[in-house]
């Protein structure tokens, strides 16, 4: 029991931290080694903050609403191959899986290139649209292997007494799987969610400039020399997931709770 909450301990001290110096970087006006604590402090980031809230603001929120498309396109994209990789065994199965997985493994630039000139093509480069989708092919393997993985979790068997009695594909899905999927998709939606809020190249190049991004936002300040307005930006950068980590942990308690499954 002392091992576990050591561990507990040091992860939490490996998190805070981080937290902690942002913090005083954001309340001081300089920082120089070797202070431990800065010398001076201030609140110029918070005025800038206040300044500057609302281009600070629709780029949270742009960055907000394109990340949580990217998990709703990826989750449509992965519902079916995720099932058939759990379920079935056929020839050339590693091989195939491989090829789902390989937008993870290739590097962003070399996988963006490629994507950005048939975007162009089609007339999608420079929109919204263009971002969600590129978000979507980089980040859904990690839907992809979190769903296969949740479909193993439980039988088959339960769907098949679901058709005998004849329940529709469709229902089967939506009443069935679905609900037993919750905690694999919600494992797998956060990480897509971190990946798209968190990624700057994808969304700059297939955005064009025109998709208001809070890390592109935040970007050219954590170039500069002004390291007390970025460390505000940074840790205002972990509210978002934070909170909606949190929204989520309670929506998910209240479905299994009203199921009866807590």
């Amino acid at each position: 029991m002392i091992r576990v909450w050591g561990l507990l301990g040091l992860f939490t001290l490996m998190f805070l931290a981080p937290v902690a110096v942002l913090a005083l970087y954001a309340l001081s006006s300089s920082w120089f080694f070797p202070e431990l604590v800065p010398a001076r402090f201030d609140t110029r980031s918070f005025s800038y903050l206040v300044q500057h809230r609302l281009d600070i603001a629709l780029s949270l929120l742009s960055s907000t609403l394109y990340s949580l498309a990217a998990v709703a396109v990826t989750l449509i994209m992965t519902v079916l191959p995720a099932k058939q990789f759990a379920r079935l065994d056929f020839y050339g199965k590693t091989v195939l899986e491989g090829l789902f997985l390989a937008p993870a493994l290739i590097p962003p630039m070399a996988f963006a290139m490629g994507a950005h000139y048939l975007f162009l093509r089609v007339g999608i480069a420079d929109t919204g649209l263009g971002v969600v989708l590129i978000l979507s092919m980089y980040s859904y393997p990690y839907m992809l292997r979190a769903l296969s993985s949740g479909y193993q979790t439980y039988s088959r068997d339960i769907e098949l007494c679901a058709r005998n009695m004849g329940a529709s594909s469709w229902r089967i899905l939506t009443t069935i799987e679905l609900p037993l999927l919750l905690p694999a998709i919600v494992a797998g939606g956060t990480i897509v969610f971190l990946v798209s809020f968190s990624e700057y190249f994808l969304v700059f190049l297939i955005g064009g400039g025109t998709v208001p991004s809070y890390a592109g936002y935040i970007f050219p300040l954590l170039n500069s020399s002004d390291k007390s307005v970025a460390s505000l930006l940074t840790l205002l950068f972990l509210v978002v997931p934070i909170a909606l980590f949190i929204l989520i942990d309670r929506i998910v308690y209240n479905a299994y709770r009203k199921r009866g499954m807590m």
